[in-house]
């Protein structure tokens, strides 16, 4: 069975991760399925937008404990398996927001522990109603730091501490009020409002959206007048391409743009 399929339509990379028995756990297998596709799309400039999701009942439920606790047989008592293991996931979750193309999370049934980070890297996530959300780790004696990195750059922060410390599952609801999430559909509607959702950004000037991205997170990590100044410069470097130009004449002129 292969683990992760890709699925491209209209300038949409659809990636589905297809271990369903498994629940779409992010095995070694996974990880490396989910980096080498990131890194594909990247460079590929028919795509424009990518919808991430998972196959069968859930979307993602995290790391692979029985590879985990398989990799704690090594002599150093698992210490290097698993620093390696999570500096590839660090890399790949990081990987999804480096690239040109917004991702955008379909999700549904449970999103827990490093499937929860999943959801909170991706730049946009649209949920089914039912979803739950956790880092519940500490459940089971393991609390999730890596998972809380994503976390609370996107909720507020005794709201991820909360869930953090508790293990408690939060609802579709509750994520799209903390801003895990951007909103929830019922089932029925979880794959077109994502596809729609899809489509607006994929007819977007993709070297606008490409350098938007890029400025959304590097802006994040700065104070307010750093921010602003490199801003500014990036419109600048926005305004100089000629696609650009073309936009701003269609619009004034009242017509559709005529984008390379």
């Amino acid at each position: 069975m292969t683990i992760l399929l890709r699925d491209d339509a209209a300038s949409i990379a659809t990636l589905t991760m297809n271990a369903p028995k498994r629940l779409n756990a992010l095995s070694d297998d996974m990880l490396a399925a989910l980096h080498g596709a990131l890194d594909e799309i990247a460079e590929d400039s028919s795509i424009h937008a990518v919808i991430l999701r998972g196959a069968g009942k859930a979307f993602c439920a995290g790391h692979d404990l029985k590879e985990m606790q398989a990799g704690r047989q090594a002599e150093d008592g698992g210490a290097a398996y698993f620093k390696d293991l999570f500096d590839r996931c660090a890399a790949m979750m990081q990987r999804i927001q480096s690239i040109p193309q917004p991702v955008i999370a379909q999700v549904h049934g449970i999103a827990t522990a490093a499937g929860c980070q999943l959801v909170a890297t991706c730049d946009l996530a649209i949920a089914d109603d039912e979803t739950r959300f956790g880092v519940n780790g500490v459940n089971i004696g393991l609390f999730c730091s890596t998972p809380m990195v994503a976390l609370t750059r996107n909720i507020h922060r005794k709201a991820a501490f909360e869930m953090l410390t508790t293990g408690r599952f939060i609802s579709a609801q509750e994520a799209q009020e903390q801003g895990l999430v951007n909103r929830t559909v019922h089932s029925d509607a979880l794959s077109r409002e994502t596809t729609e959702t899809a489509q607006s950004i994929a007819a977007k000037l993709p070297s606008a959206v490409k350098i938007g991205k890029q400025a959304f997170y590097a802006q994040a990590q700065m104070t307010t007048a750093e921010a602003y100044a490199y801003a500014g410069d990036v419109m600048v470097q926005n305004m100089l391409v000629e696609d650009t130009n073309e936009g701003i004449n269609a619009f004034l002129e009242k017509r559709d743009p005529n984008w390379r």
